[in-house]
């Protein structure tokens, strides 16, 4: 039992930088980040020892999953400006940096929640609509509609956005 604890505190020790910079690009909002990553490690913690083998992959579906019950029930669903977050360390060009996380905060939930999960967490399209308990399709539509308004936002960006296709 106490091997199993330490695992786990080991886990969310080395992990935890890494999926709060998830929640916080899902959310747009710190506070909304902290709480997710804190709901995922918690909700792994009951299930830690079926998860061992594999816990980044459960605890970060936990993550999406929760958004998308939150944007789902609308209850933690408002859209703020985003406040001051230890963004990822390979954003090496603040102003770049800065611009994309203007741009993002601006999207809608969904829009920003497709959009990480397909670029930043590099998911498929297939996976993503898993994940989101959407269609193939929905995805595909809701990522052209967050990319073409990520154009219209922050036209600087457009080496980032450019279309895939």
């Amino acid at each position: 039992m106490a091997n199993d604890e330490d695992d786990f505190h080991a886990f969310v020790v080395a992990r935890t930088p890494a999926l709060s910079r998830t929640a916080y690009l899902l959310t747009g909002d710190a506070h909304l980040a902290e709480d997710l990553v804190q709901t995922a490690l918690f909700k792994a913690a009951r299930h830690w020892r079926r998860i061992q083998g594999s816990p980044e992959a459960y605890v970060r579906r936990i993550l999406y999953t929760q958004n998308v019950s939150w944007w789902r029930s609308r209850r933690h669903v408002r859209e703020q400006a985003l406040g001051a977050y230890d963004a990822p360390a390979a954003a090496a060009d603040s102003d770049l940096r800065l611009t994309l996380e203007q741009a993002l905060a601006r999207l809608t939930v969904r829009q920003r929640t497709v959009l990480v999960l397909r670029y930043f967490e590099d998911l498929t399209e297939v996976q993503t609509a898993e994940v989101l308990g959407i269609g193939a399709g929905t995805v595909k539509s809701i990522a052209r509609q967050g990319l073409g308004r990520l154009r219209t936002l922050a036209p600087e960006l457009a080496e980032l956005v450019e279309d895939p296709a």
